[in-house]
């Protein structure tokens, strides 16, 4: 198996792709081929579902570690199943992701990372000190502070949008403890952290500077494969959890409805399908932020539009990053389209991908989004008529595929990713019930004696922790920031 980068450049192995995140070509790195899995040969535990895809996609990895690395990544978990699945009704099931250290879908990939890291860095006999930079829109910021957090050999900075992310999530972040660990907030939205983030990859300047250093950059952003990589697993094991309940026979196709900004999560869905799993529709859930929405209904992605800061945080996000490796597939695998489409998207804001294309991405992909005001009342509704509490981002996705099965009629068993903890969002969510204060831990425990559902020890934890990262700097001190907490440390 190697690795090849959807704008040209040399393929690597696996393990090369893992440390150096993004290809000097900018491209990001997608396998040369979508090894199949014969879904009646899973069992039901995770682990040996996680082991029979990353297997396939790690080669030069020997088993028995790779074993053992899955074993010590989600032993912190606090579900047995890893992602357990919830009924909700006769056809619509919850997918839940969050039962992992930091309560958000970016644990189960972001617990693995490290232990692929440090073995990639063995496979490929690097001897600098990873640098790893994330941007994000709440909750991969603290997976990866929780997950490097010690990790040797490497070192972690967090950018996050400044008001851009929920209370709770930034207290998680500022509150990291760890001497490898660095946060700092960005005065802008997630997609100008996430461009400083790439500019930062792209720049001579600043990788000529940290070689100095004995650095070397690499990302655990869904723009690593090694990130996207997990989360292809529970595609697979929440199939088959609907198997084992009756739900579905082995080959029944199923839908999954996705909330997503940044394209990672359905990505991996789609990767799931080109190995086999019967899906009928990757439904892809949008707030107002609908880019995603109008790109797959109207075949052009246009980013020249409002942005908007919702509850569902997340996914507040213009440029979709993982796109750009579907886009790789609907184009034979020609990156020198690839490279035309993202040049007319830096340049203009914009680029169409023709009707037939759209038209071809039709027959699996459809999209939706909702609003605030939609969230609000999906969250009433779900926890009235079935004792069930979403966070703002389920909610989204619950929305959307309601209106996806009015719209069309397809009552196809469907599985909802939720992908945060309610608790992680206490403030806005009990905002659908009563008006909230003005202080979250208060709204927490206001939510708590609606719902009676329990507050997580990760959320009661936080109030009075010590804030440790408080810097804030403006999208052209990004790189500056950079180099010079390295410096510090040099």
């Amino acid at each position: 198996m190697k690795y090849l980068s959807t704008r040209g450049g040399e393929a690597v192995t696996a393990a090369q792709a893992i440390v150096q995140g993004i290809s000097p070509t900018g491209g990001l790195y997608v396998p040369s081929s979508f090894p199949q899995l014969d879904i009646k040969s899973l069992n039901t535990d995770y682990l040996d579902t996680a082991y029979a895809i990353l297997s396939k996609y790690l080669p030069e990895t020997d088993g028995e570690e790779l074993r053992q690395m899955l074993k010590d990544a989600y032993r912190s978990f606090d579900d047995p199943a890893v992602t357990p699945v919830v009924p909700l009704t006769e056809t619509e099931s919850v997918l839940e992701l969050w039962h992992g250290p930091t309560m958000a879908f970016k644990d189960v990939a972001l617990q693995i990372l490290p232990y692929l890291m440090r073995n990639s860095l063995r496979l490929t006999g690097e001897n600098h000190e990873i640098y790893i930079l994330v941007a994000t829109s709440g909750d991969t910021g603290k997976a990866a502070l929780e997950g490097f957090c010690g990790v040797e050999g490497t070192r972690v900075l967090v950018f996050y949008p400044y008001g851009g992310v929920s209370r709770a999530q930034r207290l998680q972040m500022v509150t990291q403890e760890g001497d490898n660990v660095d946060v700092c907030a960005v005065r802008g939205n997630f997609d100008d952290a996430q461009t400083g983030v790439k500019k930062i990859f792209a720049s001579e300047e600043a990788r000529a500077a940290l070689e100095k250093l004995g650095c070397r950059l690499s990302s655990a952003n869904s723009i690593n494969f090694g990130r996207l990589l997990p989360q292809i697993v529970y595609y697979f094991t929440s199939y088959r959890s609907l198997v084992e309940s009756g739900r579905i026979a082995f080959g029944d196709r199923v839908n999954f409805c996705v909330p997503t900004g940044n394209f990672g999560d359905i990505l991996a869905g789609y990767y799931a399908v080109r190995m086999g799993l019967p899906v009928n529709r990757l439904i892809c859930a949008s707030n107002r932020n609908n880019v995603l929405t109008d790109f797959f209904e109207q075949g052009e992605y246009n980013d020249i539009r409002p942005f908007y800061k919702s509850m569902s945080c997340s996914i507040d996000i213009l440029i979709s990053s993982n796109l750009e490796r579907l886009l790789y597939e609907i184009a034979d695998r020609d990156e020198a389209q690839v490279c035309q489409w993202m040049e007319q998207l830096r340049d203009n804001g914009r680029y169409g991908i023709g009707e037939k294309r759209r038209a071809a991405l039709g027959e699996l992909f459809a999209a939706g989004w909702c609003s605030e005001e939609d969230t609000l009342s999906t969250i009433r509704r779900v926890f009235g008529k079935y004792g069930y509490l979403m966070d703002p981002h389920t909610a989204v996705a619950q929305t959307v595929y309601e209106r996806y099965r009015e719209r069309t009629g397809d009552d196809t068993q469907t599985i909802l990713l939720s992908t945060a903890n309610p608790y992680k969002f206490a403030s806005d969510v009990l905002s659908a019930f009563e008006t909230p204060g003005s202080d979250d831990f208060m709204n927490v425990e206001r939510l708590n004696g609606i719902s009676g559902v329990k507050v997580p020890a990760g959320i009661s934890g936080l109030r009075g922790k010590k804030e440790r990262h408080l810097d804030v700097c403006d999208l052209d001190e990004m790189q500056a920031r950079v180099i010079r907490k390295v410096s510090v440390h040099a």
